[in-house]
């Protein structure tokens, strides 16, 4: 008799030791907040605890050379990742769809929630004070399991630093779990398409 692990889930992790990338992204992503109305109406209107130009800016790789940098870094190992789950992608690449900033202020969160439209997306991290939430994924089998019972692993927590990047399938429901620190949590969060 064998068993055997079916339909594996991968998170893709690297670190990016780029101190000159971080603190440039930290102050673009500061003056941003400090600029972007329509962001900061957006975020009030959907009690985002802080600032995000997820519905505001669509264009930051063009409006900021820092972005620009960060984006030709993110797709490479956005390629990468697709490489590594086995996608088969007929030739194509997969293209940078979106791309946002977010400005988390303590007791900020994200309730759970996938990117739909997108093959891949992920996070990279700016700024991560001492106390600030973690990223926490799902078992993506928790809703078909009915009457199983519990098991450890149904959800699984990052705990991210400066520089940490995050990419997963974007069918794969994550939330960021309370802000309970000091400071602003600070990141650049993305989807991909293919």
């Amino acid at each position: 008799m064998t068993s055997r692990a079916l339909f594996p889930t991968t998170l893709y992790e690297a670190a990016i030791d780029d101190a000159g990338l971080i603190e440039e992204l930290d102050a673009s992503v500061r003056a941003l907040a400090q600029e972007d109305r329509a962001g900061h109406g957006w975020s009030k209107e959907h009690g985002y605890r802080g600032y995000t130009s997820y519905a505001s800016l669509n264009d930051l790789p063009l409006r900021d050379p820092v972005f620009a940098d960060l984006k030709r870094m993110l797709d490479k190992h956005a390629a990468r990742f697709a490489a590594e789950c086995g996608m088969e992608l007929a030739g194509r690449k997969l293209k940078l769809d979106s791309l946002w900033v977010n400005l988390l202020k303590p007791g900020g969160g994200h309730s759970g929630h996938v990117h739909p439209h997108s093959v891949v997306s992920g996070t990279f991290y700016v700024a991560v004070p001492e106390g600030a939430g973690g990223i926490r994924f799902e078992d993506p089998r928790l809703g078909l399991l009915m009457a199983a019972p519990t098991r450890p692993g149904t959800f699984e927590t990052v705990r991210p630093h400066p520089g940490t990047l995050l990419l997963w399938e974007s069918w794969l429901r994550h939330e960021v779990l309370p802000h309970a620190g000091k400071g602003e949590r600070i990141s650049v969060s993305f989807n991909y398409r293919w």
